[in-house]
């Protein structure tokens, strides 16, 4: 009987583990391969089979099945029944969609940030002042890399820190997608010095609490972001991206 009682003690103790074990690793399958996909190292209407997404990833195929279903969700993937996956195409409009809806998003972020209370407003507000710096350094060093990265953390930064749950978990796949168009037209465009300054007077708002500005510097941004990119995808001939 003690033996018995030693076994299911153990067995109760591995049953605590591997929930704990299991979601790491999804976790970290899932978030691999979303940041290979958001930076085309799997790029647009790549197909292969899960096995070779694994191995390509050097992770097992377990938890990479479990991220390719929580990617599919998200609209990245796509499962091909019997012929793997692939990674969705975006169309130019697909590209306008997702704008429209960042620039609701974005502003109501921006507004919600600057209605924060003074102390809380004031770090948010280092926060994307360093991230903006960031973005100043890399263009200064000829890093666009560097300033892709460093923007999309100040984008990030603004719909996460604004308190809203729903608002971050709907950003979250868009903002992906945008990111991956952005991407592929990085060295399509002009050296994108107005953003730093875009970012600076969003911050601006935020920092004097002023609710109401901070909405339509936002909106304004994203708007012109809007207003470059797709045009310029449908410029180039890009059909899908």
């Amino acid at each position: 009987m003690k033996q018995e009682g030693m076994l299911v003690d153990k067995l109760h103790m591995r049953a605590r583990q591997e929930p704990e074990k299991k979601p790491s690793l999804v976790e970290d399958a899932y978030k691999a391969l979303k940041d290979a996909i958001r930076n085309n190292v799997f790029p647009p209407g790549y197909q292969g089979s899960e096995q070779e997404i694994a191995l390509r990833l050097g992770m097992s195929r377990t938890p990479v099945h479990e991220a390719i279903i929580r990617l599919q969700e998200d609209g990245l993937v796509r499962v091909l029944s019997k012929r793997g996956v692939t990674v969705c195409p975006l169309a130019p409009e697909d590209i306008r969609e997702i704008y429209e809806v960042i620039i609701a998003i974005e502003a109501m972020a921006s507004e919600l940030l600057a209605a924060l209370p003074d102390e809380e407003r004031q770090l948010v507000a280092d926060e994307l002042e360093e991230a903006t710096s960031d973005m100043e350094q890399a263009l200064r060093d000829d890093d666009l890399l560097a300033w892709a990265a460093a923007d999309d953390l100040f984008h990030r930064t603004l719909v996460e820190r604004c308190g809203n749950s729903r608002i971050r978990r709907i950003a979250q796949t868009l903002t992906d997608q945008a990111h991956r168009a952005r991407m592929l037209t990085l060295k399509l465009r002009s050296k994108p010095t107005g953003s730093i300054a875009a970012h600076r007077d969003i911050i601006a708002a935020i920092r004097k609490g002023k609710a109401a500005e901070a909405h339509q510097q936002a909106r304004q941004h994203r708007i012109s972001a809007r207003d470059e990119l797709v045009p310029l995808i449908v410029s180039v001939g890009i059909k899908h991206l």
